[in-house]
C-alpha cells in the first residue's frame, strides 16, 4: 500500500484536470464523453480498429448513441503517449475469468503498465475495473510505481471507483447513477469525489477506503447472481412438477417484501463473472465460499438445462431430434446490446448441436465475426422455416412478436415455441396451438 502526501487537490480542481480514460468499451466510453462536456479528454484504447470506427463517429458499444459520439470533443486514439497530458487517468478495462474461473488481471496490469511510463507527475489514477479487494493498491501500485519510476504516496495518488454501468439500460446511466468513490487518504479521496461530481448528477458515495469500494462492487453482482440461481433452481423443480414458474412468482410477488427475480440465462462479464473474483480472494484466505458457489453452479448449468426442456419439447411434438431444425433469435448477453461475450445463448446452442440439431441463430445486433470467433458458429441473414422457434433475447425487434408471427417462421404441423425470456404472452401463444415453454 503507498502512503504519503500529495497536496494539490485545491489547486487540482480549481483548474480543472485533463483527464485520460484507458479502455473505450461500454464503461470507459459513456465516461470519456460525459467528461468531454466539460473538460479536455483523452480517450485511449489499444483497439485500433474500435477507435477508428469512434473517431467516425460511430458507437460500437450502443451505449450513448452515434450522434453523441459525433458531436463530443473527446481525442480518441490508440498512442499512448497522448496519456502524458492527462493528469487525473482512468482506468476501465475488462476482467475477464479464464477456462478455469480464475481472474485474469493481465488487462488491468497491461494498463497499469502502458499508464505508468506515460503518467506525470502530481497524477491521480482511478480503478474502475471490477477486481477483488486489494488489487488497486496491492498489484496495481507497484507496476505505476515501476514503469514510471514515480513514488504512490509522494509522486502520485490512486484511488478506486467501480464502474455500475448497465448495458443497453436507458434509465439508469452514468450520470443517474449514484457513484462509490474512493482514494488512498483523504486528500485523494477529496479530489476524486470532486472530479466525478463534474458529471455524476446523482451524487457520490464516499466509500471507507479503497478495499471497500472493490468489495463493495463484487458483492453487488454476487447478490444478483444468488438470487436469479434461487429463482433459476425453482424454475426446475417447477419443471418437474409442470408447474409455471412465472405464475408462482406472480402470485408470491404480492407479498410486501418478496423479492422478485426472474429465471434466466446469466452471462456477459458483470454477473456471470464478478462473482469468481470475489470466491478467489476468499479461498487465498483459507475460506471455501458455499453460497456464491452454489449458485454460480446453478446459473452455468442453465444453458444445457435450456437446450434440454426444447429438446423434450419437440419429442412432445412428434418431431424427430436428430437433423431437426431450430430456429434460435438472439445471441447476444442481454437485450438491445451488441456484446456477445460470456453469452450463455451459446451453450444453449452447442448443446443442441451435441444432439445432432441442425441450428439456425439470428440477431440484428450481434456482429457475425464475433459471434464466429467466439463461439465458432455463423449467424443466418435470415430465419427459414424450422421445427421449432427458441426466443432467446428480449431484443426490441422480438418483444412485440405475436404468436401468429412465430407460426409463420415454424413448419407445417410443428408447434414449438420456447421463449427463454418469457416475453410472449402464454395463453394467447396456445391459443394459437403453439407448444409454449418457458423457463
Amino acid at each position: 500500500m503507498c502512503a504519503g502526501s500529495l497536496t494539490h487537490g485545491v489547486k487540482f480542481m480549481k483548474n480543472k484536470p485533463v483527464i485520460a480514460v484507458v479502455g473505450l468499451g461500454y464503461v470507459g466510453m459513456p465516461l470519456a464523453v460525459a467528461f468531454s462536456k466539460v473538460t479536455e479528454v483523452i480517450g485511449f484504447d489499444i483497439n485500433e480498429k474500435k477507435v477508428e470506427q469512434y473517431n467516425k463517429g460511430i458507437d460500437v458499444t450502443n451505449e450513448v448513441g452515434d450522434e453523441a459520439i459525433k458531436a463530443c470533443t473527446v481525442n480518441f486514439t490508440s498512442n499512448p503517449e497522448e496519456i502524458s497530458k492527462a493528469s487525473f487517468i482512468i482506468i476501465a478495462v475488462p476482467t475477464p475469468v479464464d477456462e478455469y474461473k480464475i481472474p485474469d488481471l493481465r488487462p488491468v496490469w497491461g494498463s497499469s503498465e502502458i499508464v505508468g511510463k506515460y503518467m506525470s507527475k502530481g497524477s491521480i489514477v482511478v480503478y474502475e475495473s471490477t477486481v477483488y479487494p486489494g488489487v488497486t493498491e496491492d498489484e496495481c501500485v507497484p507496476i505505476l510505481e515501476k514503469q514510471s519510476g514515480l513514488k504512490c504516496g509522494v509522486d502520485f495518488k490512486v484511488g478506486y471507483s467501480p464502474e455500475r454501468i448497465n448495458p443497453g439500460d436507458k434509465v439508469h446511466r452514468l450520470e443517474t447513477i449514484t457513484k462509490i468513490v474512493s482514494g488512498m487518504d483523504a486528500e485523494s479521496l477529496d479530489t476524486i469525489a470532486q472530479v466525478y461530481e463534474l458529471v455524476i448528477e446523482a451524487g457520490v458515495h464516499r466509500a471507507a477506503a479503497i478495499k471497500v469500494a472493490e468489495a463493495a462492487k463484487v458483492i453487488e453482482n454476487s447478490q444478483r447472481d444468488i438470487n436469479i440461481a434461487f429463482v433459476n433452481e425453482l424454475s426446475k423443480i417447477f419443471e418437474l412438477m409442470d408447474i409455471d414458474t412465472y405464475a408462482v412468482l406472480d402470485a408470491a410477488g404480492t407479498k410486501w417484501n418478496f423479492l422478485k427475480f426472474n429465471p434466466g440465462l446469466v452471462g456477459g462479464h458483470c454477473i456471470g463473472v464478478d462473482p469468481y473474483y470475489l470466491t478467489y480472494k476468499a479461498q487465498k484466505y483459507g475460506y471455501n465460499p458455499e453460497i456464491i458457489l452454489a449458485g454460480r453452479r446453478m446459473n452455468d448449468s442453465m444453458g444445457r438445462h435450456t437446450a434440454e426442456c426444447i429438446i423434450k419439447q419437440m419429442i412432445k411434438d412428434d418431431c424427430k431430434i436428430k437433423g431437426a431444425e431450430v430456429a434460435v433469435l438472439g445471441v447476444t448477453f442481454k437485450e438491445d446490446v451488441p456484446d456477445v461475450r460470456n453469452s450463455k445463448i451459446a451453450d444453449v446452442v452447442h448443446a443442441l448441436l451435441d444432439y445432432g440439431v441442425s441450428v439456425t441463430v439470428v440477431d440484428p445486433n450481434a456482429a457475425a465475426w464475433e459471434v464466429e470467433h467466439e463461439y465458432g458458429f455463423k449467424l443466418s441473414a435470415e430465419l427459414k422455416k424450422a421445427d421449432a422457434v427458441v426466443v432467446a433475447v428480449s431484443h426490441k425487434e422480438y418483444r412485440e412478436l405475436k404468436p401468429a408471427d412465430v407460426r409463420s417462421y415454424l413448419k407445417d404441423g410443428h408447434n414449438v415455441l420456447c421463449d427463454i425470456k418469457g416475453i410472449i404472452d402464454k395463453d394467447a401463444a396456445e391459443a394459437e396451438g403453439l407448444l409454449y415453454w418457458r423457463l
